[in-house]
């Protein structure tokens, strides 16, 4: 005898209830997992150490994680992502080729004028537009 549930729906909607805590446990672990190897305030063995518990003892092994280091997790994200950001900024600034004064600029312009690369209305509107930026 098949026994059939008396509600489908409700059968379904646990379903994804389950799914999702499953899904929220497992973004949990890779972030605990990120946060671990990204931690420069622990040494090898104290992350292989962490490595092991996390992986014999998962749930409970990420409880302890949040509990001991927890609060850390939050601060060493965002120093991490300013640190990207100082990085994105100056490979910006490189490969725009916006470095040094303006002064450095107009000497540089002055250079190639003086080399005849420039004409000197071409070297007046470079010379503008620097001045006008800075």
């Amino acid at each position: 005898m098949v026994l059939a549930s008396s509600y489908p729906l409700l059968d379904i909607f646990v379903s994804i209830i389950e799914f999702f805590i499953l899904f929220l446990w497992i973004f949990l672990l890779i972030n605990v997992f990120f946060d671990l190897f990204r931690s420069h305030d622990l040494k090898g063995w104290h992350k292989a150490l962490w490595a092991i518990v996390l992986i014999i003892f998962p749930f409970i092994g990420v409880l302890i994680y949040l509990i001991a280091r927890g609060g850390g997790m939050h601060e060493r994200s965002i120093q991490q992502a300013k640190q990207r950001d100082a990085e994105f900024k100056d490979y910006v600034r490189q490969a725009s080729g916006s470095q040094g004064s303006s002064a450095d600029q107009i000497a540089r312009l002055a250079q190639l004028k003086d080399q005849g690369a420039l004409t000197q209305d071409e070297f007046d509107r470079e010379k503008a537009k620097i001045l006008g930026a800075a």
